[in-house]
């Protein structure tokens, strides 16, 4: 399939088929982005969503915006939006159009409910993958409870929680690497690698080793 068609369709799709938005979005994000197209490692994927954060825009149109570059330069970021956008657009357009008619009615009431309660499933999933991903050692640690209760009692914007965030982690890595000559970061520096760079470096190596025989 032609590359911003497989673009388009893919992130048609996640925007179709995946209620709540933002956080609700990593699951169905991971399959597709991650695991099915090698688009991008999970990794990469949560770097840009922490960057999506905090910058203007909804979280998931500027994932989208982000893989498409990555993938197609400024065509494909274009082409992967209008992906993610037009399922949405559609069906809001629909709903606004039916919803102020039948909003009242018991039936609608339970059904939005059940998506609600659906939507906090998805995003309670999203959340302890980040978490298990992200906070691997006592620093993390920390700094999740800091950020957590900074940002729930709203004592600062989630913007400046997240270049703050940004910040402390550069400042920990630069104190590490001065007292211990080790990158902290570099431990997972191969692990975010796309199966299909694994894949192809593997079978470099293979070669290598063959050759030297």
């Amino acid at each position: 399939m032609n590359i911003y068609l497989d673009l388009f369709w893919t992130f048609f799709k996640i925007g179709l088929f995946t209620f709540g938005g933002g956080l609700a979005m990593l699951p169905m994000l991971e399959k597709e982005v991650v695991t099915n197209k090698h688009w991008a490692t999970y990794d990469e994927l949560v770097d840009y969503y922490a960057i999506g954060q905090c910058t203007p825009g909804i979280i998931a149109v500027n994932t989208a915006t982000f893989v498409g570059y990555s993938q197609k330069k400024i065509t494909g970021a274009i082409v992967a939006t209008t992906g993610i956008v037009a399922p949405s657009l559609v069906i809001i357009l629909l709903i606004a159009s039916l919803l102020t008619s039948f909003a009242d009615q018991p039936i609608v009431q339970h059904a939005l409910a059940g998506i609600r309660i659906a939507v906090c499933v998805l995003i309670g999933q999203a959340v302890i993958r980040l978490y298990r991903k992200g906070v691997k050692d006592i620093f993390g640690m920390i700094l999740f409870v800091i950020v957590l209760a900074l940002t729930y009692f709203n004592l600062i914007p989630v913007s400046v929680a997240v270049i703050g965030a940004a910040a402390a982690g550069i400042i920990y890595c630069l104190i590490v690497l001065k007292k211990t000559g080790k990158d902290p970061a570099a431990k997972s520096a191969g692990e975010g690698l796309p199966a299909r760079k694994k894949e192809v470096a593997s079978a470099s190596g293979n070669e290598s080793d063959k050759g030297g025989q």
